[in-house]
């Protein structure tokens, strides 16, 4: 397992006891930068979250092994026909999910583009007033999810949970704001956090996520990418600390040099070291492919073939490569999800690009 606070791991030699692994933070501007090639990024990124966790759903919370037993030819796009039901979810109580559905993932990232969209900002009540209108997830085995849609109060902060549940979902903050408003950032960050998510490190992670997507729209390189995410990061446990150590900061370092050192990206080696489930392996393991990888669609087979939190991990980094590199999105599985989610991620895109700022 990788070590970045001494609390998870074997490897403690990825990050010297007591070194700051932040390194200098330098503002990102695009420079002649039109209206259409923003408005092509940001459908990028949104494809790229929505094929990412529709593909990724089909091995969610699988153990590696798992993963093999299931698909023991790997995961290489939508395995079976898209719109069936996803063979180990036949007969689930809650829900049987299909081949090609997008999670509460998506559900929850176009509930944060329509309050942005409608409200022209970013806060917490408009975005718990969208979130309200959500239907996926919503049970007692979803915790942050189930106590919001219990209270059914849209200006409720909540002042716990740690998870990746805000991460998942705040890249519309991330396309509303420049990557040089960074404090504009942050604050979005929270805001599309605390309806479900009030501890630090979730915070910290939607910053972080929310800084990637947007230096990626404004055409940064992978490691502006990365350092930007860390100084959100870092910012963000700053401003609003939780009872431990922060330690997501040196996580998201951690991880992306662990893959970058890597001779090539296989599944079963990197769920040996850095296996997404739990808050500091799911996000940081999402930013490290990210920017060790060229390809959203290469990046979200990479996720799904690991297992753990996979729609999740193929969710963020598909969209922030298909921000960098909207091409390496792949159509056939956009086409799929399209059809069977009716999300309309054009008009979503078109909207947000007029208000990008």
């Amino acid at each position: 397992m990788v070590e970045w606070d001494g609390r998870f791991g074997t490897v403690g030699d990825l990050i010297p006891e007591g070194a700051s692994r932040l390194r200098g933070h330098i503002p990102i501007r695009a420079v002649g930068f039109s209206l259409t090639q923003a408005t092509d990024r940001i459908l990028g990124c949104l494809k790229g979250i929505a094929t990412g966790d529709a593909v990724g759903k089909q091995t969610e919370t699988l153990s590696h092994e798992d993963v093999r037993r299931w698909y023991p030819h790997g995961i290489h796009g939508f395995e079976g026909t898209p719109g069936s039901v996803i063979p180990r979810y036949v007969g689930n109580a809650k829900r049987e999910w299909r081949i090609g559905e997008t999670t509460d993932d998506t559900e929850r990232t176009v509930a944060v583009a329509r309050a942005v969209i409608t409200d022209r900002t970013v806060s917490h009540v408009g975005v718990g007033r969208e979130m309200l209108r959500c239907r996926k997830c919503v049970h007692p085995g979803v915790k942050s999810l189930w106590e919001f849609h219990q209270a059914a109060d849209p200006t409720r902060i909540a002042k716990t949970h740690d998870g990746c549940g805000a991460a998942i979902r705040v890249a519309p903050v991330g396309i509303f704001c420049t990557s040089h408003r960074l404090d504009e950032l942050l604050v979005g960050a929270r805001e599309a956090a605390v309806s479900t998510h009030g501890g630090s490190p979730a915070i910290a992670a939607a910053a972080a996520t929310a800084a990637a997507v947007s230096a990626a729209i404004d055409e940064a390189s992978p490691r502006q990418i990365l350092e930007v995410a860390e100084y959100a990061a870092a910012e963000s446990e700053r401003r609003w600390p939780g009872p431990v150590t922060p330690a997501f900061t040196n996580a998201i370092r951690a991880v992306h040099d662990y893959l970058e050192r890597l001779p090539a990206l296989r599944p079963a080696e990197i769920a040996a070291s850095c296996f997404p489930n739990r808050p500091m392996t799911i996000v940081p393991l999402a930013l490290g492919l990210a920017t060790v990888m060229q390809s959203a669609e290469e990046a979200i087979l990479v996720a799904a073939n690991i297992g753990g939190d996979s729609d999740s991990v193929a969710s963020i980094a598909g969209g922030i490569l298909g921000a960098m590199y909207p091409m390496t999105v792949n159509h056939d599985w956009y086409t799929v999800v399209e059809a069977i989610n009716h999300h309309d991620l054009v008009a979503i895109a078109n909207e947000l690009a007029r208000l990008r700022h």
